[in-house]
């Protein structure tokens, strides 16, 4: 059957889907440190705040310190954010627990935060000291097999390459993302050798042209660290698939 519209309506529609507002790109908004524009980063809270605010994915550092656990921290220095003194990589768990963060906050274990998490949302590890590889994957794989984690839940990224290409060597199934501070075209081919998933690059070297590049190389592209309305909605003009952020509710309603 052929229904034929009054010309006076067909032409409203023809100019109402004109005039319509094309649809903003979508970005993959990332908890950077959870929440920490919020809550003091990389903290049990700043977690649970970023969940709460209900970002797909939550960013967080990890460090292997002298009694060898893995610790969730960014600074290489405890001075900044702590009661304490020196570098964490030297201090015991027992030490690392007797600290007062700001906030009255503890550090966490890498452990503490999966079974806060609970597969609530998926987690970006970076392996922010030496020797971090080994410990993740083996720790990721436990949670795998005793938690109901899966192996898409996760990705692992860092500025320290070697870490990446052992995290590499001992997981092929595991995501890998590289982070860059330089021109990101410049990870392109270390991408391709770890067989990565994304180059993340800071936002301040991102172009319009490198987002395209990097995308016809055959990776995403996650900026860091997007907290600017102005810059959320530029990173979004160029099409980045993604972003890390640390008030991530300015992204998630933009």
């Amino acid at each position: 059957m052929n229904i034929k519209l009054p010309s006076t309506l067909l032409t409203a529609l023809m100019m109402s889907a004109c005039t319509q507002t094309p649809k903003p790109h979508e970005l993959f908004v990332i908890g950077h440190r959870g929440a920490m524009g919020y809550e003091t980063e990389n903290t049990l809270a700043s977690v649970e705040k970023a969940v709460e605010l209900g970002v797909p994915m939550i960013e967080i550092d990890v460090f292997k310190i002298a009694s060898g656990e893995l610790v969730v921290f960014h600074d290489d220095l405890v001075d900044k954010l702590t009661d304490g003194s020196g570098p964490i990589e030297e201090l015991t768990l027992e030490q690392v627990k007797s600290l007062n963060l700001e906030g009255n906050h503890q550090i966490p274990t890498l452990e503490e935060v999966l079974d806060a998490l609970n597969k609530r949302t998926d987690l970006n590890i970076e392996l922010k000291g030496a020797n971090t590889a080994d410990d993740s994957v083996r720790i990721v794989r436990q949670y795998m097999a005793e938690k109901g984690y899966a192996a898409q839940d996760f990705v692992f990224s860092s500025f320290r390459w070697p870490e990446l290409y052992r995290v590499r060597e001992l997981a092929p199934d595991f995501d890998i993302a590289v982070l860059t501070g330089d021109d990101p075209l410049e990870a392109i081919d270390t991408a391709k050798e770890l067989k990565a998933v994304a180059i993340n690059p800071w936002y301040k070297n991102v172009t319009a042209e490198n987002v395209t590049a990097i995308h016809e190389a055959g990776f995403k592209v996650f900026a860091y660290t997007v907290n600017e309305l102005e810059d959320i909605a530029l990173m979004r003009s160029y099409k980045v698939d993604g972003i890390f952020c640390n008030y991530p509710d300015r992204a998630l309603t933009q």
